[in-house]
C-alpha cells in the first residue's frame, strides 16, 4: 500500500511541478526508465513466483539504471551512442517481454 501511495504522490508531484531534465541528461532518461521497466517487471514475476526480496529488487533496479546510463555514455564518448543504446533497449526489450510472458503465464494460466 505504501508503494501504490509513493506512485500517486509522485505522478502527482510530476504533473504539478513538471520537472525539466537538463539537456546533458536527456539522452539518459529514455534508456533510465527502459532500465526501471526491466527491474519492475522482473520484480513482479519474482513476486509472482514467490522469490522476491526487497533487496535483491532495490539493487537490481538501481544497477540497472546506472549499468545502462554508463553503457551509453561510454557509446556518447566513443562517437556510437546512437548503436549503444539501441542494443541496450533491444537486450532490455527482450528481458521486460520474457518477464511479462512469464507474468501471463502465471496469472492466466496459458
Amino acid at each position: 500500500m505504501i508503494a501504490a501511495i509513493g506512485l500517486v504522490i509522485g505522478v502527482v508531484l510530476g504533473l504539478v511541478l513538471r520537472p525539466e531534465v537538463p539537456v546533458e541528461l536527456q539522452p539518459y532518461l529514455p534508456i533510465s526508465v527502459v532500465a526501471a521497466l526491466d527491474a519492475l517487471f522482473g520484480g513482479l514475476r519474482a513476486l509472482l513466483d514467490g522469490i522476491f526480496d526487497d533487496k535483491v529488487f532495490l539493487v537490481s533496479f538501481l544497477s540497472n539504471v546506472v549499468v545502462a546510463a554508463l553503457i551509453v555514455f561510454l557509446g556518447d564518448q566513443l562517437g556510437v551512442g546512437s548503436q549503444l543504446s539501441t542494443a541496450v533497449v533491444v537486450v532490455l526489450g527482450i528481458r521486460i517481454f520474457s518477464n511479462a510472458a512469464s507474468i501471463r503465464r502465471h496469472l492466466f494460466h496459458a
